[in-house]
């Protein structure tokens, strides 16, 4: 995930004396990278990359508090400065303006508040900001929308209060085959599933946390508007947006799972600003259903750990003010941290390692030294021990006789699979039916490249891959297996069985047999020491197929 942030909208919660480039080269070395500074008029716009576990950090307040703890450790002075709203009012959760109806297993908090507005233009500092972004300014109160958004990191949306038949808006699942308009006037038939809200009619006004329609959007004749967040399970999200192909940004930070705890915040943020740009004034209670609240997570550390995993001397005060400075809540008992995780890292941080993580990185990995570990004893390395140097030694002979390796899917269809249905692994959720078993013998799939194939006369194949059998309980058995194929004139049992013998030889083995198949198939079963390790069968192709890990013992 990429975002867009000036320096200028930074500093308003962000007081440092780092140049841009000083911030940029102190970010990329511990935190988030930024690829690209470029200098608009008399600001800079840094390009930032944010990998998806962190969408905390998908917003200039996000930004702001995660360099108040890096740059200090860098030499640099950094003050976060969270704002403050000047707006607190109360909350309920029914209002006679406006009825909502919610599904908790659907969205986690909806928060709302019907206002009085006046449409026209943003103030420059509203429009250029959102612009530097890459957000398109459209008018007074679409823009408050999109600046909350960026500033906060919680999407929100607007509906034309008047718009809303009986002013309801019903939580619910789509059904399949419906149909909507979004605002961008693109007609969609929705799959079923998706997380709708509809005016109680049954007419669909919102496809939640993805996109609004063209039914509800604010217009030029706007008079009072529902500012709206939604707080959505994002599995069901992005089902959505994927199928569909509508990739908003407030999508993409949707499905990532935004913290819950931030949307009261970015709402009264989102009034206070439309005040100031629309001459908004409230004209409900804000609407507060909150089903889904997370549950606070605590994580103890010792200090011990820390210094053993990190591999250097990190005092406690510099572990416990880089924790605070990230907005984890710290007390120590003897040596042992008990650490509060942000609501916001809940699903990144879970377990001591990932509080170690949080103190190495911020600390700076450039500043742990590199000293080897301690070897007391040193066993000599026999190579003969090392599967890959014998897997590789029977790729490189097949590569010498003449044979191609090839890779295929280890998930087949019904059809090729060998043996009873019952006994191989189902998917629970494949993606197409020829992809829906995990096959048992790789001999299906050689065949399947072959008949692809069947303009080349001679084909000589072989594969190394994983099959799977099927347990009582539990995950299945993994056994890697070597499969072969040989198809033309030269293609005989003889041939096929030089083939194997001569693998033996290569492998070092000499104790194995060839028995003549007794359940009707052509061919022979291969042994060593008395024990089947696979088998060779004629048909139309030669084919040949062992289990390599009795091979390697």
């Amino acid at each position: 995930m990429n975002i867009l942030i000036p320096n200028s909208w930074l500093k308003d919660y962000l007081d440092t004396n780092a140049t841009p480039k000083q911030f940029a080269q102190a970010m990329s070395l511990t935190s988030v990278s930024i690829e690209r500074i470029e200098k608009v008029d008399d600001d800079f716009v840094f390009d930032i990359e944010v990998t998806t576990n962190r969408p905390d950090l998908m917003s200039v307040e996000g930004i702001a508090r995660e360099a108040s703890a890096v740059l200090p450790e860098q030499g640099y002075t950094a003050v976060f400065k969270p704002h403050k709203n000047s707006t607190s009012l109360p909350t309920v959760t029914k209002s006679h303006l406006l009825n909502i109806q919610n599904d908790k297993t659907l969205v986690n908090r909806i928060l709302a508040v019907v206002m009085d507005v006046e449409l026209g233009s943003s103030p420059d500092v509203v429009s250029k900001r959102l612009e530097r972004t890459g957000i398109r300014s459209i008018n007074s109160v679409v823009d408050v929308t999109n600046y909350i958004m960026r500033e906060k990191g919680h999407p929100s949306h607007v509906f034309d209060y008047d718009r809303l038949t009986n002013h309801t808006l019903i939580i619910r699942k789509s059904k399949k085959g419906e149909k909507i308009v979004t605002l961008d006037d693109k007609e969609y038939e929705l799959p079923g599933d998706d997380i709708v809200a509809d005016d109680g009619s049954g007419t669909i006004i919102d496809l939640l946390g993805i996109m609004g329609t063209a039914n509800s959007v604010v217009t030029d004749n706007t008079k009072r508007i529902v500012l709206f967040l939604d707080n959505n399970n994002p599995d069901l999200l992005r089902k959505s947006s994927m199928n569909l192909g509508i990739r908003t940004e407030a999508a993409v930070l949707n499905e990532k799972g935004v913290d819950p705890e931030l949307a009261l915040p970015t709402l009264l943020r989102g009034i206070e600003l439309l005040q100031q740009n629309a001459h908004a004034k409230i004209v409900s209670p804000i609407i507060d259903i909150y089903p889904n609240k997370p549950s606070t997570k605590k994580v103890y550390v010792s200090r011990e750990r820390i210094q053993s995993v990190i591999g250097t001397d990190v005092s406690d005060e510099t572990s416990a003010k880089i924790l605070k400075h990230l907005g984890f809540d710290v007390s120590k008992e003897k040596n042992e941290f008990h650490v509060v995780v942000p609501t916001s890292r809940a699903d990144d941080v879970s377990i001591p390692e990932d509080i170690i993580e949080e103190i190495a990185r911020v600390y700076g990995y450039h500043k742990i030294p590199n000293n080897l570990p301690t070897i007391p004893e040193q066993n000599y390395y026999h190579q003969d021990q090392n599967e890959f140097y014998w897997i590789g030694k029977i790729k490189e002979a097949f590569r010498f006789w003449g044979f191609n390796e090839i890779y295929s899917y280890s998930m087949v269809s019904e059809e090729l699979l060998d043996g009873p249905v019952e006994n191989a692994v189902k998917l629970k959720n494949p993606l197409t039916n020829d992809h829906a078993y995990l096959r048992r013998t790789i001999i299906p799939s050689l065949l399947q490249v072959s008949q692809e194939n069947k303009r080349r006369d001679t084909q000589n194949l072989f594969e190394i891959a994983n099959v799977y059998l099927k347990k009582k309980s539990g995950l299945p058995d993994e056994k890697l297996h070597l499969a072969g194929l040989m198809k033309g004139q030269e293609a005989t049992f003889m041939k096929g069985k030089g083939i194997v013998e001569q693998l033996f030889k290569t492998l070092g083995i000499t104790k194995f047999g060839f028995e003549k198949k007794n359940d009707g198939i052509e061919g022979a079963t291969i042994s060593i020491k008395g024990s089947a390790v696979g088998s060779i069968e004629v048909g139309e192709e030669i084919t040949f197929e062992l289990d390599i890990a009795q091979l390697l013992s």
